[in-house]
Order: structure tokens, then C-alpha cells, then sequence
């Protein structure tokens, strides 16, 4: 069913009650129990600190939380100047969903300006209310990206294919395009609300990386803010994140294809204004297995390898196969290949547009061995230094953009072959 609102019944009459107010901060939630006291109390007390004289609301957008994510909110203390609203959204579940509400009530408030950050924060401090929501109030700025320090083996997903594939393609030096917290103009949102996205998966698993992408193709004035150490719920990449992998991958695919107009056009990269404080202390480690990330790899190689000598050119599929035999610590996937193979990839869901969320399944495990490949590279560095092969890595995917070009730009495949990988693809099961 189709929502021409994220808004029910309860949140109208709020909004309608509070009437306007020039900052909006929005915490999308989910079973976020215990962090989501820490976030509100913390944005709270930044909104206190930083901006005491604005009219601010703080709005807990959730997603139907089974837990007591809600109870626990509404019952968080704020400043008693500021308004609070606590409310199940509308529509689809997911993040863009929750964001939906939230945007949507920027508008109905006339807010100049909008913040929104994680639930699962654990490093969340009142200054990160004014790093977000400076750039847009006091300079001008439209969309505000986060930059953290985070330790080497987080965010895997963001060093190995957000930032590289965003940076070559769009021509910004964004670091975290997906990094969850973000703030935004009124006019920004405004652009948001207006896009026919809301009831697609972008509104499900996309969310962050379409607001990026679609803020750097439509020309806003961009920054960043540092934020200092990123802390939350880790996530080890061999068990934890293949369903975020498929989802943003596919999301950035897609995106690939609705912009290449403007992709196509751009042959370099710049670096984006940031604010903010520039020392933070080493992040805490989080645990990652690499023999599972192997393992996954090697799997993935027997049952898909196939199909991968079939969509790869003969130099990528040759790495593939070489590290299916590689031992742990020889186990070394290399940056130039990774860009190629996804390049390669990225050119396949263009011209095959059935069976795409199969195709994403069966590229998953090139994902874990290019993070265990990392994991290898940077074991005996710190995270400062592993961030150094992370912007070698993005300078390598720049250089290889003209591959992406031809492949992108190939002839469409024989009849035959055609019916050899369609075939390959609806056979498949996950």
C-alpha cells in the first residue's frame, strides 16, 4: 500500500501543537533500548549548550521497536524548553522511512535547519549537535557529512566500497557517505521530500547513500564535520554485515545507472571543506575473525566460481582463483583488482537488469575477501596508518575509472551467451 505520509495520527496533532521551530534533530530507532537514553540525553544537553535561544524539537522516529526503545525515550528527561515527540512512523520499515518523518516535519515546522543521528551511538557527546549543525546555521552549508576516527576494522563497507566507488564516480572526497549521522538545510530536505523514493528499498537499506549521491548530483554546498571517535553496536564483517553489503551495493548500482549523465562527465576528485576538531585518540579495537572471512571467501568460490569466470574479464577471475587456494596470511586481494572486478560487476547490473538482487548474492563473498585481504595488509598498523592504504586504495579506483568507462560502455553479449548466464542465474538458489 502506498503512503502519501509517514505521518500517523499522534505525530500530526504534535507537530500541529508545537507550530514551528528552528532545529530538528531526529533519531531513527529500532530496538535501541540501551543506547537511546544516552543519544537523547546528549543531543539534549548540545542543543542546550550550543543553540538555547533556537526552538528545538527532537523527534525518536521508530520503527515499531519490540523492545522498550520507545517507553525508555519518552521517559528521558529534556531541557524543558525543548519538545520532544516519540512516535511510530508510517509506511515501510526501514531507515529512509524513519527519515521520511522526520523531514516531513521539518517542512511542517518551517526548521531552518536538521540534524539526525544513530540510536546505537555509544560515543556521542553534545558537541556533535554543534559539529553537524554549524555548517548549515552559521555557514551557509546545505549537507553536512560525518567524518570519524574509527577503528581500521569497522566500517569495512565504507573503506573498501563506499568511499572508493563514490569518490571515482562523483568526484568528492566524502569519507563516510553512509555514516549515519548527517545534517541538512530546510532546502535540502525540501529536495528530499519531493523525490519518488519513499516507497522503493531505497526507503529500506539505501537511505544514506542515495541522500549523499543525490546531494552531490544536485550541486548543494557540501562539508563534513569531525566528529572524533565513532562508537557503537559493532558488527563483525564475516557474520555480520552481508545483508547491509547487498543492500547498499545494490543501492549504489542502481544510483550508478540513474547518474551516469553525470558520472561519465567527471575525471578527478576534490577534497570537501571540514569543520571540526582534527585529534581523536585510537578507537577501541573490535574483534574480527579473519579465518571466517576467509572461509566465506572460499566458499563462495565453489559454489560460484563458475559464474564469476563467466561475468569477469580473464585477468580478474584469475586473482579469484589464485587466492581460492591462497593460505590465511597469503591471502593478499589486490586493490587494483578489486576496483576492476568491481567495475566489472557494477557494468553486469547495468546490462542484465533481471535476477539483480541474485547477482548481488553471489558477489558477496568477494566482499569478505577483500576486507580479509585488508585485514591482512594492515595487522601490524595502527588505525592512522591503515587509513593511509584506505586513501590508496580510493586514488587506485580514480585511476581505473576509465575501465569502468569500456566495460560500462561493452557491447551488449551474443544471444547464447545471453541465455548461458540467464540461465546460470535462475537455476540459482539462495
Amino acid at each position: 500500500m502506498d503512503y502519501d505520509t509517514a505521518f500517523r495520527p499522534y505525530l500530526t496533532k504534535r507537530i500541529e501543537q508545537i507550530e514551528r521551530a528552528d532545529i530538528v534533530v531526529g533519531i531513527p530507532s529500532y530496538n535501541n533500548e540501551s543506547t537511546i537514553a544516552n543519544v537523547l540525553k546528549q543531543v539534549s544537553h548540545g542543543l542546550a549548550q550550543h543553540y538555547k535561544s533556537a526552538r528545538s524539537v527532537i523527534l525518536i522516529s521508530d520503527g515499531g521497536s519490540t523492545d522498550d526503545t520507545r517507553e525508555i525515550a519518552r521517559e528521558e528527561e529534556i531541557m524543558p524548553w525543548q519538545e520532544k515527540v516519540v512516535f511510530v512512523y508510517r509506511g515501510i520499515s526501514g531507515k529512509g522511512t524513519a527519515l521520511r518523518a522526520i523531514f516531513e516535519a521539518v517542512e511542517k515546522l518551517g526548521a531552518r535547519a536538521c540534524a539526525v543521528v544513530d540510536a546505537d551511538l555509544r560515543s556521542i557527546t553534545p558537541d556533535w549537535v554543534k559539529y553537524l549543525l554549524e555548517p548549515v546555521v552559521e555557514k551557509d552549508y546545505q549537507f553536512v557529512a560525518p567524518i570519524y576516527s574509527r577503528y581500521k576494522y569497522d566500517g569495512t563497507i565504507t573503506n573498501n566500497v563506499v568511499y572508493n566507488l563514490t569518490r571515482a564516480l562523483y568526484g568528492k572526497r566524502i569519507r563516510q557517505p553512509i555514516g549515519g549521522d548527517f545534517a541538512f538545510s530546510r532546502d535540502t530536505v525540501s529536495s528530499f521530500i519531493k523525490q519518488s523514493v519513499w516507497m522503493t528499498d531505497v526507503a529500506r537499506f539505501g537511505i544514506d547513500i542515495w541522500m549523499t549521491t543525490h546531494a552531490i548530483t544536485k550541486g548543494f554546498r557540501i562539508c563534513q564535520a569531525n566528529l572524533g571517535v565513532k562508537i557503537h553496536d559493532p558488527k563483525d564483517p564475516a557474520s555480520s554485515l552481508g545483508p547491509m553489503f547487498r543492500q547498499v551495493v545494490w543501492t549504489l548500482f542502481a544510483l550508478m545507472e540513474q547518474y551516469a549523465d553525470v558520472w561519465k562527465k567527471i575525471h578527478a576528485s576534490e577534497d570537501v571543506e571540514t569543520f571540526g576538531p582534527t585529534d581523536s585518540p585510537e578507537p577501541e579495537p573490535i574483534e574480527v575473525n579473519l579465518d571466517l572471512l576467509i572461509y566465506n571467501y572460499k566458499l563462495g568460490f565453489q559454489h560460484f566460481g563458475t559464474l564469476w569466470k563467466e561475468i569477469l574479464s580473464p585477468s580478474c577471475y584469475a586473482v579469484l582463483h589464485e587466492l581460492a587456494r591462497a593460505e590465511t596470511r597469503e591471502f593478499i586481494f589486490p586493490a587494483e583488482h578489486w576496483a576492476k572486478t568491481l567495475f566489472e560487476i557494477a557494468a553486469t547490473f547495468h546490462h542484465w537488469p533481471k535476477n539483480r538482487a541474485k547477482l548481488i548474492d553471489v558477489i558477496s563473498p568477494l566482499y569478505h575477501g577483500r576486507v580479509a585481504s585488508f585485514i591482512n595488509q594492515t595487522a601490524k598498523m595502527s588505525t592512522a596508518d591503515s587509513e593511509k592504504v584506505v586513501e590508496e586504495q580510493a586514488e587506485i579506483f580514480e585511476r581505473e575509472k576509465g575501465y569502468l568507462l569500456k566495460v560500462w560502455e561493452r557491447e551488449e553479449k551474443e544471444p547464447e551467451e545471453k541465455s548461458f548466464f540467464h540461465k546460470i542465474l535462475q537455476s540459482w538458489k539462495p
